[in-house]
């Protein structure tokens, strides 16, 4: 075999392992949830989500949709001043990117990507595009880190040697999320994105026959990733880092209502908040796993034992904050599908209204 064939081999099994990735990561999920189910009463899990009730569910849906839109224009904020006004494409497309994280077999990015390439729908370059979600999902990221760090500390203050061991973890898988953030910061400060659009192009010249190689335009990513980080954009930047932040308040009030329904282990404000923060720092770490299916389960089970909430309430809790994935997550890839059919129909010049 020579080098070129051994290299499109190890390329074709890369990207096998890849597409199988997800797959592992949902049997993974349901097996952990199966464990849950068995090993806790059916009874005192339906009873617990009884009690939140249609109006508990629909605050909970409620909190969601404001979270989606704060997210959305946080989004919006990043591509402010670079092309004509695209607020409404984010806050739809924040919907979709939701919609297909939460419900498709896809680890917890794979919206993202999605939604970078449908904001070209829009007239919005493919580059910027692309730059717009990496720096959207660096904010994103860098506040759940931060939102955990305020969660550890405020369990670090409870007596436990569970809650001591829980809060110690956190703190470091914080420190590990700590320099990966640093390392993806860095990746599109500081050219390195450029160098990979070229390693790519580069690679992808050698599969083609000499014939067929076109001139190529330069690689165009970093340039718009420049522009986003740009010197004179820091009012963007610090408005969309503080809508991210925002949004996972939004979160911490699906939890308090959730408990102030059951009412069965009324909380502190701070327990909520620990709950809330190092629940999605748990989903977060397992996020090859589609919708940390089982592991917010299982998360929550574990933070909310430390305030003496029985794993019956905390599967409820878990249920109702994944009715909104379903209720708005539908809807979600309903308007993705109606964005590429009608893409399709009227050829690529023309962009959604």
């Amino acid at each position: 075999m020579d080098v070129a064939s051994n290299r499109s081999f190890r390329a074709r099994i890369g990207r096998a392992v890849l597409r199988r990735l997800p797959l592992a990561g949902t049997l993974v999920g349901l097996g952990l949830a199966a464990w849950l189910v068995a090993t806790n009463d059916l009874a005192a899990v339906a009873s617990a989500f009884g009690k939140i009730g249609f109006l508990g569910l629909a605050g909970v849906v409620l909190m969601r949709v404001a979270a989606i839109i704060v997210c959305g224009l946080a989004w919006a904020r990043l591509l402010d001043g670079l092309v004509p006004s695209s607020a409404g494409a984010c806050l739809v497309l924040r919907f979709v990117r939701e919609g297909i994280n939460v419900l498709l077999p896809v680890a917890s990015v794979g919206g993202d990507v999605l939604g970078a390439r449908l904001l070209t729908f829009w007239a919005v370059p493919g580059a910027l595009a692309a730059a717009s979600v990496l720096a959207d999902m660096l904010f994103q990221v860098g506040t759940l880190a931060l939102f955990a760090g305020v969660g550890a500390a405020l369990l670090g203050q409870i007596e436990g040697a569970a809650a001591a061991e829980l809060a110690q973890w956190t703190a470091r898988t914080l420190g590990v999320a700590g320099l990966l953030l640093i390392g993806f910061f860095a990746l599109q400060r500081t050219g390195l994105v450029r160098v990979l659009e070229e390693k790519i192009a580069a690679l992808g010249r050698r599969f083609v026959r000499e014939a067929e190689v076109q001139p190529e335009p330069r690689p165009q990513v970093q340039g718009a990733l420049d522009a986003i980080w740009g010197r004179g954009r820091r009012g963007h930047l610090a408005q969309s880092f503080g809508l991210h932040a925002l949004a996972w308040m939004f979160g911490v009030a699906e939890v308090a209502i959730v408990l102030a329904c059951i009412g069965d282990h009324p909380v502190a404000l701070t327990e909520v908040v620990v709950i809330e923060a190092l629940g999605q720092a748990i989903k977060a770490v397992a996020f090859l796993v589609p919708s940390g299916l089982g592991v917010q389960e299982g998360g929550f089970v574990l933070v909310c034992g430390l305030f003496g909430i029985d794993g019956g309430t905390a599967l409820a809790l878990s249920l109702a904050k994944r009715v909104p994935d379903v209720v708005l997550g539908l809807p979600a890839l309903l308007i993705w599908q109606n964005l590429e059919a009608r893409r399709s129909g009227i050829g690529p010049a023309a962009t959604p209204r």
